[in-house]
């Protein structure tokens, strides 16, 4: 028998804002990441939703996650990686349910109109936008990333928000990067959250799990990788000459990069106003894969 679901609001959340490495002894502590809901990996459990105001007559029951937002949405449906089982919105519909309408499938997808109060619960938050969908689980990529094939990754040592997650996602695409490294241990899941930050562009790129940072590091140093990795004690990166294939390393929002890895690589840091504030993780990821986009000819 197939439990009930309840979707409860999540607190608001705090971002945390360091991504530089001070060094392994660092005391540098952020403030909470992320909210409960942005801590748990997209619901995979069979759903069971039931509208309130009767607008659903029958409950849709399929095994897969949640996603929401029309730019995820669209993306999920551009992207014809995975399946999407329905989709609930409101009537009248939302601005932008166009877009949507104008990607569908062949397939028929079921399409539910229920109370955007329903929406709220099932996702946690009133960011959806009156568009969640139910679709397959992401897709992963099996196997870590070829230098010959993969010539310019991120890794992601540790990052804990999940909104931090999905923007740097979208920057990495947005510069020119083959894929992104994220890893099960001490890093957020790519959520409904995370795929939301991103704009719905995960859809786009292939991301890899890795079962630990210090793991990745080393699957990265023996396919052939340069990996730079963003410290406070770093060269200028305006100045440093990247060389492909090439991996940028982004530590956490707390404690920067993780300090068994600071020797795998070379450091690199970017310029700011004073030495007791730094960039926001994503900013920093931003402005760094920039830098290598552009001198890497990918952009």
């Amino acid at each position: 028998m197939i439990k009930k679901q309840s979707f409860k609001k999540p607190k608001p959340s705090s971002r945390g804002s360091k991504p530089f490495s001070r060094g392994p002894k660092s005391s540098l502590r952020g403030s909470k990441p992320f909210d409960r809901d942005e801590k748990q990996p997209m619901r995979r459990e069979s759903l069971n939703i039931k509208d309130e105001n009767q607008s659903v007559k029958k409950d849709k029951q399929a095994q897969g996650e949640l996603i929401y937002g029309i730019n995820p949405v669209v993306e999920l449906l551009k992207a014809r990686r995975r399946k999407v089982v329905s989709i609930y919105t409101t009537k009248p519909t939302p601005k932008g349910w166009l877009q949507i309408e104008n990607q569908m499938p062949k397939y028929k997808i079921a399409i539910q109109y229920v109370a955007r109060e329903v929406l709220t619960r099932m996702v946690g938050n009133t960011d959806h936008q009156s568009v969640v969908a139910w679709v397959q689980p992401y897709g992963f990529r099996k196997k870590p990333f070829e230098a010959n094939k993969s010539p310019f990754v991120v890794l992601l040592d540790g990052v804990q928000d999940a909104r931090n997650l999905g923007a740097i996602v979208r920057s990495a695409y947005c510069t020119g990067a083959d894929g992104v490294i994220i890893c099960k241990k001490n890093g957020a899941p790519l959520n409904a959250a995370s795929i939301k930050a991103s704009a719905g562009l995960a859809e786009r790129i292939e991301i890899y799990q890795a079962a630990s940072v210090q793991s990745a590091a080393q699957e990265l140093k023996d396919a052939g990788y340069n990996l730079y990795l963003a410290m406070f004690d770093g060269v200028n990166a305006s100045d440093c000459t990247f060389k492909s294939p090439a991996c940028l390393v982004i530590g956490s929002e707390g404690i920067g990069i993780t300090g068994s890895i600071q020797k795998a690589g070379e450091h690199v840091t970017i310029e700011q106003k004073a030495d007791d504030v730094s960039y926001n993780a994503s900013v920093a990821a931003g402005i760094l894969l920039h830098i290598m986009g552009t001198q890497l000819k990918r952009i």
